[in-house]
């Protein structure tokens, strides 16, 4: 019964996102489609409550790909690139900056986390030239199933599934071994979540 009920107030508040989206696909046609996109995502952060959630929630499943609405995104939790996706039963924190990523289900990030869109975004190579002017690339970084990522770590690169990324870590390579602990600055592998491989 409770299923059922949080299904049809998530569906009441789909359709009370569309007109939301239909604006936003109208604004993204005269401009920067992701500049728009995070205007309307620190709009949406500003919302409390479960009035908030339950709207970011909605109008990230409309406008995200492959984004489910069972997901949790916290207060004043800012989004930068449409490209994300967010997967069934994520929890996002309050006061999270998240960059181009794929966040797989089940995972939990903490309030403070900053994922980035890769480690070269910015590109600094030449003295010569003004760092905003040499460029970068972004690139969707990869979040497994059933991570946890404590407050105020920053992601930079991919995240295999059941790892453990300790708080105010900063994460420049990947986790390549599923259920990994690590932490510190630069991130490094501490533990594991499995027997055989601490």
């Amino acid at each position: 019964m409770r299923q059922t009920l949080k299904r049809t107030i998530k569906n009441i508040f789909l359709l009370l996102a569309l007109p939301l989206y239909g604006f936003y696909l109208a604004l993204s046609l005269l401009g920067n489609s992701n500049g728009t996109f995070q205007t309307f995502s620190q709009v949406l952060s500003l919302i409390p409550g479960k009035i908030g959630i339950y709207l970011r929630a909605a109008f990230y499943r409309l406008a995200c790909p492959d984004t489910s609405d069972e997901i949790l995104i916290g207060f004043l939790t800012v989004f930068s690139h449409r490209d994300t996706s967010i997967h069934k039963g994520v929890y996002i924190g309050p006061q999270c900056n998240i960059g181009k990523c794929s966040i797989g289900e089940h995972t939990l990030l903490g309030s403070g986390v900053h994922i980035l869109s890769g480690n070269q975004q910015h590109n600094f190579s030449d003295p010569q030239m003004r760092i905003q002017d040499q460029g970068g690339k972004y690139t969707k970084v990869k979040i497994g199933e059933d991570c946890w990522i404590g407050n105020s770590a920053v992601v930079m690169a991919d995240i295999r599934d059941q790892s453990i990324l300790a708080a105010g870590s900063v994460l420049i390579r990947p986790i390549e071994e599923s259920g990994a602990i690590w932490g510190g600055n630069p991130a490094a592998k501490v533990s594991s979540r499995n027997k055989e491989g601490t």
